[in-house]
């Protein structure tokens, strides 16, 4: 790694990771105008729930990959299949062909974070590494200051089909940086791939997530297809964790687990996730929908998420040097209760700015504990640990947000039916109708105003349970008292 050019390949690792971190929120941005123009909201969930899924799955693999066979060739074949599925995506004509090629999308995401951070934890010292991963986490927040605004410009002008193409040069740049200026060390180990485990876990998150988004829509909760899916959820989750324990490179050690700063740090990435989907996926629709704002309006209220992310991020790393892990992440866990406590008590009366404020905490929140935990569990493990460590925070984090859209997507849905019941000229789908200031016009005004009524009502219940998320995270984060600051390298 000495013969490295760090600074060449930091700025390669920070356009990956502002590619796939802009993903999510100018996707979030657009999703009104692309359900507007192909339809099917009830599938709306569906867009990022394809994307999250395969991110989840794959992040442990390209992990365990990542110290197998090398940095390098994990992160190539990552950033290719995403840049063809950014492609495909733009080309989609139907919510299903969307869906569908979020699913490769996906499947390439799951390498470029993870990978990414791993790359920063093996060429910088642990004391280095507070202050960079404040850097990287930051391209988060500056990501999603350019998202929101560039996907309400597009959107508007060119097509929501552009949301998709811009990260093709980026990606491009990123691609040839680490090609060209990684040098990595040669691996005698052979690569061992948990095929198996992988092929488990796919299922039984699938099984999982079905059940979540469709649960109380297409069939009842307390059915034949519930019992069934949940069986199967169950069943080759436990078939999982055995064959991960009987396999001799598993893609999830679980000896790594046994360290209280991976632990504590994973578990509450779990629930920072499912409050992080909470908030940038439906957003959006709250502003457009329900304050009949504009689609770059709808786009500020998230932008004020990713002011407080960076700034948040870079004062993390000297935090950790000054104050320790525990109070850096405690202060995080504040911050997370004070904004999602504002989004419950968010009235469509209070405009976008209140909606802007709240996302504003939650960005601070999130930046504080995410540089906290990445630095924390990467000084806690070995470089032959570090990728699937890294992973494995990655993977929570995914896991949680993968669990949350489906979740939260679903007592949305049903929230909606239940409010829409009594209107028997309004179905779910008349929900798209408020979405895009063309159809709200045409609307007769008792319509609009029930559909405006139901659909706050909806997204008041999924803010609700981004709360109880953030105040399980900042129980959570009492695990980590002792944990003072940055320690030396684990060799």
């Amino acid at each position: 790694m000495e013969q490295t050019k760090r600074p060449l390949i930091l700025i390669a690792v920070m356009l990956a990771m502002f590619v796939s971190a802009v993903e999510a929120t100018i996707v979030s941005t657009a999703m009104p105008s692309i359900a507007a123009d192909l339809g099917g909201f009830s599938k709306y969930s569906w867009v990022f729930s394809a994307y999250l899924l395969m991110s989840t799955v794959t992040v442990l693999l390209y992990g365990k990959l990542a110290d197998l066979v090398g940095r390098k060739a994990v992160f190539t074949f990552g950033m290719l299949l995403f840049l063809i599925g950014s492609l495909l995506c733009g080309l989609a004509d139907s919510m299903e062909q969307l869906i569908a090629f979020r699913f490769i999308q996906g499947a390439g995401a799951g390498a470029i974070m993870p990978i990414a951070s791993t790359i920063v934890g093996d060429i910088y010292s642990p004391e280095e590494r507070a202050k960079i991963q404040g850097y990287l986490s930051s391209v988060w927040g500056i990501s999603a200051i350019a998202g929101p605004a560039i996907g309400g410009v597009l959107v508007a002008t060119i097509g929501w089909q552009y949301v998709f193409w811009v990260n093709l040069p980026l990606g491009i740049l990123s691609l040839l940086g680490i090609l060209v200026y990684l040098k990595e060390p040669v691996r005698m180990k052979r690569a061992k791939v948990d095929y198996r485990g992988a092929l488990f876990l796919t299922i039984a998150l699938s099984s999982v997530l079905y059940l979540l988004i469709e649960g109380g829509v297409s069939f009842g909760w307390l059915s034949a297809p519930s019992y069934l899916l949940a069986i199967i959820g169950a069943l080759f989750m436990f078939w999982f964790v055995k064959a991960e324990r009987a396999s001799s490179d598993p893609m999830m050690p679980f000896e790594i687990w046994q360290n209280r700063a991976i632990l504590y740090a994973n578990l509450v990435s779990l629930a920072t996730g499912i409050i992080l989907i909470g908030i940038s996926s439906y957003l959006p629709a709250y502003v457009t929908g329900v304050m009949e704002q504009p689609a770059a309006i709808a786009g500020f209220t998230l932008t004020t998420m990713s002011i407080g992310w960076p700034i948040a991020s870079v004062l993390s790393g000297r935090l950790l040097i000054s104050i320790g892990y525990f109070r850096t992440s405690l202060l995080g866990g504040s911050f997370l209760l004070i904004g999602t406590a504002l989004f419950v008590t968010m009235q469509p009366g209070f405009g976008p700015l209140w909606a802007g404020m709240s996302s504003f905490f939650v960005g601070v929140g999130m930046g504080l504990t995410s540089t906290a935990f990445i630095v924390s569990i990467q000084s806690a493990v070995s470089y032959d640990k570090r990728g699937a460590a890294t992973a494995s925070n990655m993977f929570m984090r995914n896991l949680g947000s993968t669990i949350g859209v489906a979740l939260l997507g679903s007592i949305l849905n049903s929230s909606l039916l239940n409010r829409l019941d009594d209107s028997s000229n309004l179905s779910l789908e008349s929900v798209n109708s408020i979405l895009s200031i063309d159809s709200r016009v045409q609307l007769p005004e008792a319509d609009k105003l029930v559909l405006q009524e139901a659909l706050a009502f909806g997204l008041r219940n999924v803010y609700s349970i981004a709360f109880l998320c953030a105040l399980v995270s900042f129980l959570l984060i009492f695990g980590l008292r002792g944990l003072k600051g940055v320690k030396p390298d684990v060799k």
